[in-house]
């Protein structure tokens, strides 16, 4: 089950809003026969490749599946009817499906065929392997990832704003792997202007994300490489009610999508981010990657909407009571308030350090 998780992963950012699977067929003294995992949204699921590479050594063979295996009709044909006309003899899963149209219904059917079937094996890191499937599913958001690039100090920029790099190459290649597996980058309207920046994955990932600016007042320039690449890769304007009509217009004439949304209920004028993520699930965006700045990080882990975080610090020291840090907004009170990460990975870039970590009991 291990492997087929390992397996599974190898499928992250290009199977979206489909969840990651992998699956390893074995037979009676668990030697390997065959394995596979979900390539991309459309294509065949993990158990339909692990099977047409066993071929007829599958029958009477075992599966060992990081989720249940489907039911339904969808993009492609059900798996749980594929494993009983191929003659496996019993099926191990990692987690249930929680989607609705399946949820029990791929085990029900296989058992009910004379299959074998045990379940939640492995399971924790199985259904951590789908949480962001799952909160799609079950709460109709999509997973949140924050991210910023920090000195040894805890500063995003110097007290003149210069920010043009802090961290070195080998930090910035990985974030741009991150946008790369995402749906959406998400910026608030002081970093377009300050920066100017690209918000593209270079070199391309699996997903072409779609670069998001709160804009409360239609402030983007047009000038702006995102609004002059608008027609190459999405960008989306989210304003308030109140944004200017003619800038509105100026920016939809330029390829720009704007989107009006009710204001957050602590203001009046900032668009609700919570409910622009409603949006963004209604449109089965899986990976959310907000990127800045101080004001949307801090509204985000304010609401508590985010899910995973990405650091990355560089060993300078910039100082500066002016100086800037990277999560605004109103903050714990107490210690006790803070928010603890569930799991924390450390990974060396260079002379950069990558700290990386997430919740994962928000969908477990």
């Amino acid at each position: 089950m291990r492997h087929a998780i390992e397996l599974a992963q190898r499928g992250v950012g290009a199977i979206e809003p489909n969840p990651p699977v992998g699956a390893v067929i074995v037979d009676d003294r668990l030697h390997l026969i065959s394995e596979g995992w979900h390539q991309r949204f459309g294509d065949p699921h993990a158990e339909v490749h692990a099977l047409a590479e066993a071929g007829e050594r599958a029958r009477g063979a075992t599966l060992y599946c990081t989720l249940e295996p489907c039911s339904h009709h969808g993009k492609t044909p059900p798996c749980a009817p594929a494993l009983i006309a191929a003659g496996i003899r019993k099926v191990v899963i990692g987690t249930v499906d929680p989607a609705p149209h399946v949820n029990g219904r791929g085990i029900a059917q296989l058992r009910e065929a004379g299959i074998t079937v045990e379940t939640e094996v492995c399971e924790v890191a199985a259904r951590r392997l789908i949480a962001p499937f799952r909160r799609l599913m079950l709460e109709g958001l999509p997973w949140v990832h924050a991210k910023w690039a920090m000195s040894l100090d805890g500063r995003i920029a110097t007290r003149t704003g210069d920010s043009k790099w802090i961290t070195n190459e080998l930090s910035r290649a990985r974030a741009h792997a991150l946008r790369g597996q995402c749906d959406a980058v998400l910026v608030g309207i002081s970093t377009v202007i300050e920066d100017d920046p690209l918000l593209t994955a270079r070199p391309p990932g699996t997903r072409l994300a779609t670069r998001v600016i709160l804009d409360s007042h239609a402030r983007t320039p047009l000038s702006s490489r995102l609004v002059q690449t608008a027609l190459e890769v999405p960008v989306l304007v989210v304003t308030s009610q109140n944004a200017p009509a003619a800038r509105i217009v100026a920016l939809q004439q330029a390829g720009v999508e704007v989107l009006s949304l009710a204001g957050d209920p602590d203001s009046t004028e900032r668009p609700s981010l919570r409910w622009l993520l409603k949006e963004l699930g209604q449109r089965r965006m899986t990976h959310v990657l907000i990127e800045g700045g101080a004001g949307v990080l801090g509204s985000a882990f304010d609401g508590e909407l985010v899910d995973e975080c990405h650091v990355f610090v560089a060993p300078c020291i910039l100082g500066g009571q002016a100086a800037l840090s990277p999560i605004g907004g109103t903050g714990a009170g107490k210690m006790q308030d803070a928010r603890s990460l569930a799991s924390l990975r450390v990974t060396p870039c260079g002379d950069n350090v990558y700290l990386h970590g997430d919740w994962p009991s928000r969908s477990l």
